[in-house]
């Protein structure tokens, strides 16, 4: 349980920081064309799917989605529901996965990216490159929920990888 409170103090400073660094985001610059309409999910990155999977499942009770291998993106994924939100399990799919890079440098696993929904995925890139906030990719790509998504460069948000997908 201390564990889960601190991952969840953990993930709330991270947010804050990532909305005031990468999205600049105030109740004054509402003058822009798309929106954040709320965070999708938390990834975690694992080389033990099938015990986090239980874990979630069997010890907290929560909602668990079977595995579904991305091979797009090099994961395995699995959703856990929690409440309002839901956590993404991402296993590896072979070394050449960013995943495996991720977990080569953080054996235990850990927080891989957060995933927050927009409205209007062309329009989000557009006005963040013009603040110059880098994507990973050229153009978005399909993502585990069959939507368009592109990942943020960690470096222009505090150190979080963000996922934005369109909804």
């Amino acid at each position: 349980r201390g564990r889960m409170q601190a991952f969840s103090r953990s993930c709330l400073n991270t947010s804050a920081q990532l909305l005031s660094r990468c999205f600049h985001a105030t109740h004054v610059d509402l003058q822009r064309s798309w929106k954040i309409l709320r965070l999708n999910h938390i990834a975690m990155a694992t080389l033990e799917l099938e015990k986090l999977t239980d874990f979630y499942k069997n010890t907290l009770g929560l909602k668990v989605s079977e595995p579904k291998p991305l091979q797009s993106h090099g994961v395995t994924t699995v959703f856990v529901e929690a409440g309002n939100t839901k956590f993404e399990l991402l296993l590896p799919l072979g070394e050449k996965s960013p995943v495996q890079g991720f977990l080569d440098k953080n054996k235990s696993g850990g927080m891989h990216h957060i995933c927050l929904e927009v409205d209007n995925i062309q329009a989000a890139v557009e006005d963040l490159r013009g603040k110059n906030v880098r994507t990973l990719s050229e153009k978005p790509s399909t993502g585990a929920h069959g939507k368009p998504v592109i990942f943020l460069h960690p470096k222009d948000c505090g150190g979080v990888l963000v996922e934005l997908e369109e909804v």
